[in-house]
């Protein structure tokens, strides 16, 4: 197997506009080639070229990542490196894990070893990862109801104690990702300083701070309402499936319904606990060595 190039990886994470930052490096993409970087990413969101299917372990075959995982990531990071590139951009949200787990109390179980598999895959230093952070909060809300758009949920008040007491929070993703890719310097960014697509492409590559980008057109990542949410979970509640068109089509139908009807919503004395929590650690993350954290 041939030596893989330097990657910098934005990591995401859910729900942090990283759908508009992988547009924007669609968009940017011939640009970028010239600039002497290869870019990949997954399709979600139907952003165009993207190709990216990296296969990483779930929390039911961990022991499994050398043999059953390994192999597949390396083909697949090596399948868009270039031969006159002289780095890998890699933008994938669901490196660390994925949001299901949250209801469970569960923040990003797999993560450890999720790491350890894309390190070993790259065959080349991470020279830079870029982390988006957002309040515990807004990310559990707005994880469950993305969810929710095309999946039979639980009620979301079933998992609020969960999410409450979860087994561990940023500062441990923060840890792992510094122990497992051993990065020269991760950046971290609170969700509400995160600024433009193409600035946190510049704090993830240096050299292209001053790169005149253009930033993605349009807006992604509609949200549904609490109407589309009640209305969607009425079908999948009767074991309905719906294709991505059709949910959609009841998400557009509802969009002008703002009327909260309190689908997903926290205590005031569960958020309290929730963005005290999300404060401390942020002073817990800024304490760190190898760490630029934006607050």
């Amino acid at each position: 197997m041939t030596q893989g190039k330097p990657l910098y990886v934005h990591l995401g994470a859910h729900r942090t506009g990283t759908s508009s930052f992988q547009m924007m490096l669609s968009e940017n993409r011939d640009l970028l080639a010239q600039t002497g970087y290869d870019i990949a990413y997954p399709g979600r969101d139907d952003i165009p070229q993207g190709e990216l299917k990296l296969r990483l372990p779930h929390p039911r075959n961990l022991g499994k990542w050398e043999t059953d995982f390994l192999p597949g990531a390396t083909k697949e990071l090596q399948r868009f490196t270039t031969p006159d590139s002289h780095a890998l951009i890699l933008s994938e949200e669901n490196i660390p894990g994925r949001m299901i787990h949250f209801p469970a109390g569960q923040f990003y179980p797999a993560a450890e070893v999720r790491l350890q598999t894309l390190a070993a895959a790259a065959r080349a230093p991470v020279l830079r990862a870029v982390l988006v952070m957002r309040e515990y909060t807004g990310l559990y809300i707005s994880a469950y109801r993305k969810r929710a758009e095309d999946n039979k949920s639980q009620p979301f008040e079933e998992g609020r104690h969960n999410m409450l007491h979860m087994d561990r929070g940023w500062p441990d993703l923060v840890r792992l990702i510094l122990e497992h890719l051993k990065v020269q310097e991760l950046v971290v960014i609170d969700y509400n300083r995160r600024g433009r697509s193409a600035d946190i492409l510049g704090m993830l590559v240096p050299e292209l701070a001053e790169v005149p980008l253009c930033e993605p057109a349009r807006r992604m990542n509609h949200s549904a309402t609490d109407a589309a949410l009640i209305a969607l979970q009425e079908r999948y509640q009767a074991d309905e499936t719906l294709e991505r068109e059709a949910w959609q089509a009841i998400i557009a139908a509802h969009r002008d319904d703002k009327e909260q009807r309190g689908v997903s919503e926290f205590t005031k004395r569960q958020t309290r606990i929730l963005e005290g929590r999300y404060q401390e650690h942020l002073d817990e993350i800024a304490k760190m060595p190898a760490v630029m954290l934006l607050r």
